[in-house]
């Protein structure tokens, strides 16, 4: 690999682009010994696994001795083998059967195939059997999976919502009073609004499981018997134990924490990689090229050379984009059988279709891929020669699983970050022990979220009845929840001898969608074509008309968007530039939840409240393709949205607003610093009160930009989780405010956390803002590109000058 390194450095068109070079060394394998019965040991022994990791044992030792477990190690560092173990021994003791939930039908095909190989070899009369259970079969596959009674089934969270628990006291009950163990895999992945959604789908599963363990099919105590035991698999995060609790309702004390990865690893040679800055006055500092057309290049170069490399792009847009584009300059190079060799692979494909892309990339045949985070996952496509990310992930968790898809064995791979512009990217390029020598982030979900928790406490009650005491499964808010319910009509009360009981009215699981909370979808339609669904919120921002949309390597333009069918009609375009849009935005507090003064600033106030967030898209810009510079604006007349959440927000205090308005701070910079973090999360704005001239509204307005921005440095979150506004006088508080909220309805537990840490999170900002040698701010320190204001204003120096005096000892 160092041939290759020094290669890419003597290029001439790279001169300048590595920023930082260093090799996280390899580690020779640690096993342990473990006792396995003798029929599976000879099954595992026939596929050369011999020895087991010592976290391997750990973990197995755990589930055998009655702990819930929490396995956080490394991608490939054979986690699967820790649950595989223990649910087949308790199959051939017991015939006890085994949950495996996984959040992709990709994972799930992959575990299927090598469960069902290992169960194959114990032979049919051992009583091992192993099937999936998804969406994707048809009603008669799914009533032989029934009636064959396998004693391990691997499913999604969704269809264990749709298709088992409604049933599992009538077609699943041989199922659940078997059932002795749960297995979570990437319950990393559990967060957001599809976490929140799970978090509540894994307390209805304890619950049933209980009714069984207590009584049979019906039970007969309320539930109080323990169920099975859960093995979650994660990769490293901050928090493992604290979110497996979270996910599944069991305690925090329960659970084992198996964290030290005993697995063999080649070396990885890290290349921090930054795009040259564009010269000239049209641009200002801290605009550089796009990292897209950079890993472009970059990918070329190494598969050209004969490294099998995978992409990780941060949407399927891109990935599709520049899979093609790659393609064609491979073939311009004439390399026409490697152009051949190019893919894109994405969760929209079919199974058929990334199927075959993981059997290419898995014999060698498909050279490189573009990936969006969807092969991030366990899925087995061998090991590669090089991983390209195509900008920082997000998060240092991501960083190190993406990064773990390259190296066959022990040999060495190479992993490349190639940086955008924008905060966290180029945070992480300047300091990169924040990305080696900073501990993993916290994974972060609410199962309290109140948007949430109705409909699922009323699908519960059409599982099994519900009783007083399953406010331990729900959350102090159940007896106001069960009281709106029945008020609704969706729930009937009645008394029995065990005390008061309701039971659920309809079918409400199939009028919930895990992954989402929006009810409406749109169509995108290319001459009488679906190629594509989003949901409302994402259609008025990506299928406006005039919108530019990517898809399959083709670029399409919108030309109508009508919301009242659901559809958006595209033709396909040949158009050089992109779209972004622009709009207002209006925050109203409905509630506040708590209050705590900022810890060096008695006199500020840091509140955490319920808040309703008005959007209207206004219009939006075209940017040429190459350079992102304004080619103009264009008006839209779209429906304003709601969002219903939780936001934290603080006031400025007199004396900073005096100083700022009246230019005080000049240009000052604060000392340069180590810390920072960027991104954009959803739109933030600043609400001007039409009175004020001069450089607050800009302070406040890049203060909030860049506060935004630290999030997905201390959470594991996408930069689109958060919002935020600031404004010169809210009415609310009847002084200048910011608010950052949660970008989902209810609110998913971000600025909860965030409000606690309010007074780290603002010195982190203000070290990264310091820390930013441009002159008057850039991409790399207040700029958002998701900004609905188009970033104006924006005053940097103020910024500092605001968060210097509020972090001030």
């Amino acid at each position: 690999m160092d041939d290759t390194i020094s290669w890419l450095r003597d290029r001439p068109y790279y001169e300048g682009q590595i920023v930082d070079q260093r090799t996280v060394p390899g580690r020779d394998a640690r096993t342990a010994d473990c006792e396995v019965a003798d029929r599976l040991a000879g099954v595992l022994e026939d596929r050369g696994i011999t020895d087991l990791y010592a976290h391997q044992v750990d973990a197995i030792e755990a589930v055998r001795s009655g702990d819930n477990v929490v396995l956080a190690t490394e991608t490939a560092s054979g986690k699967s083998l820790a649950y595989t173990v223990p649910a087949f021994e308790r199959a051939l003791d017991r015939r006890a059967t085994t949950l495996y939930i996984a959040p992709q039908v990709a994972l799930i095909n992959d575990q299927t195939e090598t469960l069902s190989e290992l169960a194959q070899g114990l032979g049919f009369a051992s009583g091992v059997s192993v099937a999936q259970y998804t969406g994707r079969q048809s009603k008669s596959e799914k009533e032989a999976i029934r009636e064959r009674q396998p004693t391990v089934l691997l499913t999604t969270p969704d269809m264990l919502h749709y298709g088992i628990l409604p049933h599992a006291h009538r077609l699943w009950d041989w199922f659940f009073q078997r059932l002795e163990t749960v297995v979570i895999d990437e319950v990393h992945g559990y967060r957001g609004v599809f976490g929140s959604h799970v978090s509540l789908v894994m307390r209805r599963l304890q619950r049933v499981a209980e009714r069984f363990d207590a009584g049979g099919s019906a039970g007969s105590d309320g539930g109080t018997a323990g169920g099975p035991e859960w093995v979650c698999c994660s990769a490293t995060i901050g928090n493992p134990v604290e979110h497996a609790a979270a996910v599944t309702g069991q305690p925090e004390p329960s659970f084992a924490l198996v964290d030290e990865d005993a697995s063999a690893s080649g070396p990885r040679h890290w290349l921090l990689w930054n795009p040259p800055e564009y010269d000239g006055d049209g641009w200002g500092s801290g605009r550089r090229k796009s990292n897209h057309v950079e890993t472009k290049q970059l990918f070329v170069d190494l598969v050209e050379r004969g490294l099998q490399t995978v992409v990780f792009a941060g949407s399927r847009q891109t990935a599709e984009r520049y899979a093609s584009d790659s393609a064609d300059e491979l073939r311009s190079r004439g390399e026409h059988t490697l152009a051949d060799g190019v893919g894109a692979y994405q969760a929209a494909l079919t199974d058929d279709r990334r199927r075959e892309l993981e059997q290419g990339l898995q014999s060698g045949d498909l050279r490189g891929v573009w990936s969006t985070s969807a092969l991030e996952l366990g899925v087995d496509v061998g090991g590669l020669d090089a991983v390209l990310l195509d900008g920082y992930p997000g998060t240092r968790m991501r960083a190190f699983q993406q990064a773990g898809r390259a190296g066959r064995g022990t040999d060495p791979a190479l992993v490349a970050l190639v940086g955008g512009e924008d905060q966290l990217d180029q945070y992480v390029l300047r300091n990169p022990d924040a990305l080696f020598e900073t501990g993993a982030e916290q994974a972060v979900t609410n199962p309290e979220n109140e948007q949430l928790l109705p409909d699922h406490v009323h699908t519960a009650a059409c599982e099994n009845w519900l009783s007083p005491n399953d406010d331990r499964h729900f959350g102090e808010t159940f007896p106001d929840v069960v009281s709106g319910l029945e008020s609704a009509g969706k729930l009937d009360r009645r008394q029995t001898d065990q005390g008061m009981r309701w039971l659920g009215n309809g079918s409400p699981h199939h009028e919930m969608n895990l992954r989402t909370v929006d009810d409406g979808e749109v169509k995108l339609v290319a001459k009488g074509d679906v190629i594509a669904k989003l949901s409302v919120e994402d259609a008025l921002r990506d299928a406006h008309p005039g919108a530019i949309y990517h898809h399959q390597g083709r670029r399409y333009e919108v030309i109508d968007l009508d919301l009242d069918t659901g559809v958006a009609e595209l033709d396909r375009t040949w158009a050089d530039y992109f779209t972004r849009v622009l709009h207002d935005k209006t925050i109203t507090v409905e509630a506040d939840l708590a209050e705590r003064r900022l810890p060096t600033r008695e006199d500020v106030p840091v509140r955490f409240a319920s808040v309703t967030m008005r959007k209207q898209i206004t219009g939006y810009e075209r940017r040429d393709g190459s350079s992102g510079e304004v080619l103009g604006q264009r008006s839209l007349d779209l429906p304003e949205t709601t969002l219903e959440t939780k936001a934290l927000y603080h006031t400025v205090p007199s004396d900073l607003e005096s100083e700022i308005r009246q230019g005080a701070y000049g240009a000052e910079s604060a000392p340069g610093s180590e810390s920072g973090s960027g991104g954009g999360g959803q739109p933030g704005d600043t609400a001007t009160d039409g009175g004020d001239t001069g450089d607050f509204p800009g302070a406040i307005h890049a203060a909030e930009h860049a506060m935004i921005s630290m999030f997905p440095f201390e959470y594991l979150c996408d930069r689109g989780d958060i919002g935020g506004l600031s404004t010169p006088r809210h009415p609310h508080t009847g002084e200048p405010t910011i608010f950052i909220y949660d970008g989902y309805p209810g609110g998913i537990g971000l600025t909860r956390a965030g409000y606690h840490d309010i007074g780290p999170l603002m010195d982190t900002t203000l070290s990264m803002l310091s820390a930013c040698d441009c002159a008057n701010g850039c991409p790399a320190c207040v700029q958002s590109p998701h900004c609905g204001n188009a970033n104006d204003p924006l005053d940097k120096h103020g910024a500092i000058h605001l968060l210097d005096g509020l972090t001030e000892q």
